[in-house]
């Protein structure tokens, strides 16, 4: 089975907790702190492979996993990094932010990599906020979390040429024809259930990738047919050959199924509208096409290039790959998928530590992640550490936004769920 379409949850792993440790040991009386950082948490990575040609094994499992980092330990001994997990997925994966639908990676090249979740930090161990006034600090700092994300996985297929056109035009054909390609062909409407690629030789150290698009009928942009299924290949071709049945078989009429596909293309994406294409007069071999011939070229050859072939009898495919060879030679590289500028500030976004202060009737809430860790790092039973805890709140801020909401001395303030009186 073909599958080039997947949504997985990603979760990096956590960041380990510091430790709150004192050396305690014989002949040293006072020893000091002594508690060891976090290890920080694993990263979720993905990695192209071109030994893989499809996104099954995404079909099945859905949740993946880093290991969280260790917790620090005494003597100074820091918690061990969590281990990366590692995903393979076919070269070609385009990969997205199911939230956002940004772009976040186009991997294009074997072992290409990605992070898609990256791993919390370790918090630091009470050793790290020993200074000359804070000689024996009772806290330390609770590790951050790892990213968690829905990530999109879409396979758009390496081809340099797409072969298009309604079913049964005799795309099929021409691809096995000219390449080593073993496509099914029968005579009726989607045989191709799936993208078929061939690599077309044109002479030594000289070929290119050929792939047959099926499913492309009226409706397509819209999900009819097969349309969504494989019209997100043909992004990546620089050249499209296509296809028209001369003979106008079925009682269809080539010139309108030549308008119908570019309209399809056109509602899809603009980019693939403006591709350069071929026009591929097939299966001329045949009565009928005689007659429709005149009339598609009066309709057509101001405006694109025809080449006339039979895919029956094989007349007129050398002419044909040869020919889509040096028109590849003078169009440049596929499109880029990936704003950089969108994907760095996408990062940005997530890195920023988001605290919300509101106002409920005389009720202040302070709130966000940063005051979470901050909370859960905080020994308030313990001086130095509350201390601390004021310190930070209002280092970040916090306290004069407090008052510009209007909190004034003995209201009552929730910072993530922990409630204290105001003091000014």
């Amino acid at each position: 089975m073909f599958v080039d379409i997947a949504k997985i949850n990603v979760r990096a792993g956590n960041g380990g907790n510091g430790s709150v440790a004192f050396r305690r040991e014989k002949y040293v009386p006072m020893g000091g702190p002594a508690g060891g950082d976090g290890g920080d948490g694993g990263s979720v990575i993905l990695v192209a492979d071109e030994g893989l040609r499809t996104l099954m094994d995404f079909r099945y499992k859905r949740h993946y996993q880093a290991e969280n980092g260790e917790d620090g330990r005494g003597k100074k001994q820091y918690g061990s990094d969590g281990k990366s997990l590692v995903l393979r997925v076919p070269v070609g994966t385009l990969v997205k932010d199911e939230e956002t639908g940004i772009v976040l990676a186009d991997l294009k090249t074997n072992r290409q990599e990605c992070v898609v979740a990256r791993g919390g930090h370790g918090g630091k161990g009470n050793a790290k906020f020993a200074n000359s006034v804070r000689r024996t600090p009772r806290f330390a700092e609770t590790g951050t979390k790892g990213e968690v994300r829905e990530v999109v996985l879409e396979l758009k297929l390496l081809a340099d040429v797409g072969l298009i056109g309604f079913p049964n035009v005799g795309k099929s054909t021409i691809l096995a024809s000219i390449t080593s390609a073993k496509p099914k062909i029968a005579n009726y409407h989607f045989t191709t259930l799936k993208p078929n690629l061939g690599v077309v030789s044109i002479g030594e150290g000289h070929s290119y990738v050929m792939a047959d698009i099926p499913g492309l009928i009226e409706g397509a942009s819209e999900g009819a047919g097969l349309g969504h299924e494989f019209l997100r290949h043909v992004e990546r071709t620089r050249l499209l050959l296509h296809v028209i049945d001369a003979s106008g078989q079925e009682d269809r009429n080539p010139v309108d199924d030549f308008y119908k596909i570019n309209e399809e293309l056109k509602q899809y994406s603009e980019l693939l509208s403006e591709k350069e294409q071929i026009i591929v007069l097939n299966k001329l071999d045949l009565p009928q096409a005689q007659e429709n011939l005149e009339k598609i070229k009066k309709e057509f050859s101001k405006d694109y290039e025809i080449i006339e072939v039979s895919a029956a009898t094989g007349a007129g495919l050398d002419a044909l790959k040869k020919r889509a060879y040096e028109r590849l030679l003078q169009i440049e590289e596929e499109i880029d998928f990936v704003d950089e500028e969108e994907v760095e500030s996408f990062y940005d976004r997530k890195e920023r530590d988001t605290i919300v202060i509101t106002k409920e009737n005389d009720y202040y809430l302070a709130e966000g992640e940063f005051l979470e860790r901050l909370v859960n790092s905080t020994n308030f039973e313990d001086f130095e550490s509350f201390s601390n805890f004021q310190k930070v709140l209002i280092d970040k801020g916090v306290i004069e936004r407090l008052r510009e909401i209007g909190a004034k001395e003995g209201d009552l303030i929730s910072v993530c769920g922990v409630e204290f009186d105001f003091v000014d």
